[in-house]
């Protein structure tokens, strides 16, 4: 069975897009950090840059409940409520590292606002697992995206996550003309044109 986290090459593409990014205005957001293992990768990145915050978003209670989009034949292992971790350990790994602190905002997504959100965004990593999550991180993310700004979403390819793909693949049909759109190792990557 494949682990949830981020892989090595996963990680890299996210580096190497981020990287891309780095000139254009906005911020970047996380969507899902967990125990903020990618988000101190993410963090090391941008520390150059001290014009750019990033922006983590979780709701620190694991995993939601699943919807229809979500189920697959064979079922899946984990339950609503798993994978839950504090804001106070992703925090502390920024501190441990000496790294710049940054926005955790602990909600569920759709319960974010527009003040809990970056006016503009250039990069943002969507790894919400589920149809619902991916679906509202795009509602949350497309709109501040700035031209030329990238979203990477995770798991797109992961059989047991069946909901990512669909979430993805109605919003393409939706923006076609709006985004570029390619794989790598997995991952969907959507450029905003």
């Amino acid at each position: 069975m494949k682990d949830l986290q981020i892989s090595t090459r996963e990680t890299d593409v996210i580096l190497q897009e981020l990287a891309k990014t780095i000139e254009l205005p906005g911020d970047v957001v996380e969507f899902g950090c967990y125990a903020g293992d990618t988000s101190v990768l993410l963090a090391e990145a941008l520390k150059n840059n001290p014009g750019k915050w990033l922006y983590l978003y979780d709701s620190f209670e694991g995993l939601p409940e699943k919807t229809i989009e979500d189920q697959t034949a064979a079922g899946w292992r984990f339950k609503a409520g798993e994978l839950k971790v504090s804001p106070e350990t992703v925090a502390h790994k920024f501190k441990k590292l000496n790294l710049p602190e940054p926005v955790i905002v602990k909600k569920w997504f759709d319960q974010l606002d527009d003040s809990d959100l970056p006016s503009q965004i250039s990069f943002a990593l969507l790894d919400g697992d589920f149809y619902q999550s991916i679906k509202t991180s795009f509602e949350k993310v497309a709109p501040r995206l700035v031209s030329g700004g990238i979203m990477i979403v995770h798991d797109y390819r992961n059989a047991e996550l069946p909901g990512v793909a669909k979430a993805v693949d109605e919003f393409l049909d939706a923006h076609t003309k709006e985004y570029d759109f390619r794989l790598s190792t997995g991952l969907a990557i959507l450029i905003k044109k």
